[in-house]
């Protein structure tokens, strides 16, 4: 079945924290790989509408199916597989934002794009961020960055910010928490510093393995040093996507773990602070 053919019928409103399996499968292995080369149709796990923390203002946020990291902590593990998300053609991803476009410039807002990790469809980002730049809608990506050099300076011209997720600094850290080394993803922040993009530095903060407050001062000079952060989250870690795992029939290592307490989640923005950045 071509991809082009198989849009579900799924509501595509809902929230990222719905278990979500198998919407793409009809697509078959061929109709994914041409969607991807074309970026039409995108994978879609959900719409989230009157999102207020993905971005400034409020926001419609997209969040893709498809990630190359198997961070421990993931509280969306079912959008690892790009199989999972629906296919949706990029008229009706436009035709859901300009639905909502005017109320999105009202509030200072726009479209933010996550995951799973969204550029493993970058086509697709690109492709809806285009149209929504032609709305007038801000853009914002939240990414991981592994995949940051799928994107053209160019390209980047269509993101008017950039939500960056620093899982760890240490590299050691990183691939144990995510699998993946996190040698491209500060090169690519690097790469948006030198190019003066606008950034928000991400961090969760996960009892037993960010909660190292050496290792949050390592992350906090890093992202001073870039110069364009503008804005860092310190993200206390959570248990709202445990059940996705045990429903996925997956071992979850931090099912027993608490999230940080208050005072070590203020440390940890205090570390940020204290090198000159806005954190909380």
């Amino acid at each position: 079945m071509s991809a082009a053919a198989s849009e579900t019928e799924v509501p595509l409103v809902g929230s990222q924290y719905d278990l979500r399996v198998g919407l793409g499968e009809k697509v078959g292995e061929q109709g994914i790989k041409e969607a991807l080369e074309k970026g039409d149709p995108g994978f879609v796990h959900s719409f989230t509408t009157g999102s207020a923390v993905d971005g400034p203002g409020i926001r419609v946020v997209a969040w893709l199916a498809g990630c190359q990291f198997r961070c421990a902590y993931c509280h969306n593990p079912d959008t690892w597989k790009i199989s999972n998300g629906m296919p949706v053609k990029v008229a009706r991803a436009v035709q859901v934002i300009k639905q909502y476009s005017h109320g999105l410039q009202t509030m200072k807002g726009g479209l933010t794009i996550s995951g799973g990790e969204p550029l493993v469809q970058h086509r697709f980002v690109l492709n809806v961020f285009a149209e929504a730049k032609k709305a007038r809608v801000h853009t914002a990506l939240d990414t991981n960055g592994f995949l940051g050099d799928r994107l053209t300076d160019n390209d980047l011209k269509l993101v008017d910010l950039v939500l960056l997720d620093l899982k760890a600094f240490l590299p050691d850290l990183h691939q144990r928490l995510t699998g993946q080394s996190n040698q491209s993803v500060l090169e690519f922040a690097r790469r948006l510093a030198e190019l003066k993009k606008p950034m928000w530095v991400r961090f969760v903060l996960v009892p037993g393995w960010t909660d190292d407050l050496a290792e949050v001062e390592r992350i906090a000079s890093f992202a001073a040093s870039l110069g364009n952060v503008e804005r860092v989250d310190v993200l206390p870690f959570h248990q709202m996507g445990r059940f996705k795992w045990g429903n996925l029939g997956m071992d979850y290592v931090l099912k027993n773990t608490d999230p940080p307490s208050p005072a070590l989640t203020n440390q940890a923005v205090e570390r940020f602070r204290s090198k000159g950045l806005t954190a909380y």
